[in-house]
């Protein structure tokens, strides 16, 4: 390793995903999760490449390869309070988040120290050695006069062209020269590999080419896999002491688990095709819970009821006027008496 590229690297030159990450202004949690995920599967089939990160603009969103207990590199960002980590569990993953406050550029347009630095890191769900880097504006304070043009760094930075390097997967530190000249390190029988052009932020037909050519790799495994489960059945046939040997020892897990998933993707599809495009029985319509009763009985029914209805309104009208005539018949007597009382009695 050259001197200029130790120098770089002191300098704050780090392994940084090559594509640009669409800017945020804020960035939650979820989010950053998503991002992690999706940037370990693609790092496997996109080289990192050395660069520097030099004044980042607020809400930059940078993917970079950093293992546990590197020092973050210089950004060119100078902070006034220590960065705070703390970790959140997220179901069944778990996220550490380094957090950084009032920072500046010295030398710049700005007047107060406001600039947030936001790491995260995935603890459990793999890709752990990738760092999802956030810029972005918090709390403000006053900038000491003697930082304010203090520089953070030495400029200017030195120029750099190394290979990029694979930082995941089965290419894992496999190194691609710039315009694809050279050899990929670690493989000499293959050619350069070049730059991928599928990123994070894909479109919906780079998305359904890599599909294409992920289940054109997967048949031709699973071809290649039954060629050689096939002549391990020839060998165990003839050789007694292998025939307890578990042939899925013989395949790496990933090739396994793409496998599995292609086969059981391939199953899901037929179901729910049946089910959303597939013939039905047409069924019979259920009979109207009113079906049971006619019209012309409940009419008859309603006729005869408002007669009795009506007989029992005269009779209980009758009884009235009889009662009301008692009453007065009753009364006239008395009445009549009371007149009398009193009268002398001739002889």
């Amino acid at each position: 390793m050259s001197s200029q590229f130790q120098q770089a690297q002191q300098d704050g030159l780090c392994l940084r995903y090559p594509e640009n990450i669409p800017t945020q202004r804020e960035l939650t949690y979820e989010n950053a999760i998503n991002l992690l995920i999706r940037g370990a599967g693609m790092a496997t089939s996109v080289p990192f490449t050395w660069n520097y990160i030099d004044k980042p603009a607020d809400g930059t969103i940078l993917l970079l390869f950093l293992p546990s207990n590197s020092p973050f590199p210089n950004d060119g960002i100078r902070y006034q309070e220590s960065e705070v980590k703390y970790t959140l569990p997220t179901g069944q993953r778990e996220i550490e988040v380094h957090e950084i406050k009032y920072g500046f550029i010295p030398n710049s347009q700005d007047t107060n120290a406001s600039r947030v630095r936001r790491r995260y890191r995935l603890l459990k769900g793999g890709g752990h050695q990738l760092v999802l880097v956030h810029y972005t504006r918090g709390p403000a304070t006053q900038i000491p006069p003697a930082l304010m043009s203090q520089p953070i760094r030495a400029y200017p930075l030195l120029p750099v062209n190394e290979a990029s390097v694979y930082v995941l997967g089965e290419k894992a530190g496999h190194k691609v020269y710039p315009g694809g000249g050279g050899q990929m390190h670690g493989n000499p029988g293959q050619g350069a590999m070049p730059p991928a052009t599928i990123g994070l932020g894909m479109n919906y037909s780079q998305q359904q080419a890599m599909l294409a050519q992920q289940n054109s790799t997967m048949e031709s495994l699973e071809r290649r896999r039954e060629r050689e489960r096939e002549r391990e059945r020839t060998g165990q046939r003839n050789d007694p002491a292998a025939a307890n040997t578990d042939e899925m020892d013989q395949y790496p897990t990933r090739t396994l688990a793409l496998a599995r998933y292609k086969r059981n993707h391939d199953w899901m599809n037929d179901v729910f095709n049946q089910a959303a495009f597939g013939k039905t029985r047409a069924t019979e319509p259920k009979p109207s819970p009113y079906s049971i009763f006619s019209l012309s009985d409940i009419e008859e029914k309603t006729t005869k009821l408002q007669a009795e209805l009506d007989a029992l309104q005269s009779k209980s009208a009758q009884r009235r006027a009889d009662r009301i005539r008692e009453q007065q018949t009753t009364q006239e007597p008395a009445d009549l008496s009371a007149t009398t009382v009193g009268d002398p009695v001739s002889v």
